[in-house]
């Protein structure tokens, strides 16, 4: 059996496990929580109605969050013809990259920005890119000839979803440090985002159920109607 720490035992016992919590308590009352020593991050999960076996019922986007994720990321851009543009990026290069991350195991970045001409050498760095999700790809905006854009949106807070083996969609939605009005309109946005890309094979209730819990807390389950579903 998994042993918990004092202060999640203690914090159990401030959470109803049987309630399905308004959106706007679950927030306040993670937040009323005693708080650990580091800023932790507030995550949720939306357990959805879909056949992740099926390629069309898969659910996968970005997404640019209102009052961002409270992290900073850093962002490498991989082109031959939109560098000008790359200013804002932490690092910028072309097959120098490439080597350098082959040849020397460097991963000093948390996402790429890749133009188009460059994915044919990507692609030869797929088994080592793929596994740490670092591939760049068309559908999360990262294959783009917008590369100014691009960087913009990651800085801003853009996040990166795509549902588990189980139909499971995971989130960060910011800090515990952030406010509760910050905390649900990063909330709300993300459950709206996801409702709009149902895949058109959704039978019934798409979202079956949505929880929230901080890194070191115990999870509250959101009672769906107080978010219009």
């Amino acid at each position: 059996m998994k042993k918990h720490s004092k202060m999640y035992v203690e914090a159990l016992g401030n959470v109803d496990k049987t309630k399905n919590y308004d959106v706007t308590e679950a927030i306040k009352v993670l937040k009323s929580l005693k708080t650990r020593k580091f800023d932790e991050s507030v995550d949720l999960v939306l357990s959805l109605n879909i056949d992740a076996k099926k390629t069309d019922m898969n659910v996968r986007g970005s997404f640019v969050l209102p009052n961002g994720t409270g992290k900073t990321k850093r962002v490498l851009v991989v082109t031959k013809t939109k560098a000008a543009e790359a200013t804002e990026a932490d690092y910028c290069g072309a097959e120098d990259m490439l080597e350098k991350i082959e040849k020397e195991n460097w991963f000093d970045f948390d996402t790429i920005v890749a133009t188009p001409e460059m994915m044919p050498a990507l692609g030869k760095l797929g088994k080592v890119l793929g596994p740490k999700g670092l591939m760049p790809n068309p559908k999360l905006g990262t294959v783009t000839t917008n590369v100014k854009d691009a960087i913009s949106n990651i800085k801003k807070g853009m996040v990166e979803y795509k549902n588990d083996s189980y139909g499971n969609v995971h989130f960060s939605i910011g800090k515990l440090s952030f406010s509760e009005a910050k905390l649900e309109e990063n909330l709300r946005a993300i459950v709206a985002e996801i409702v709009k890309n149902k895949p058109s094979g959704v039978k019934g209730t798409f979202v079956k159920s949505i929880s929230l819990s901080s890194t070191m807390s115990p999870g509250f389950k959101i009672d769906k109607a107080s978010l219009g579903l």
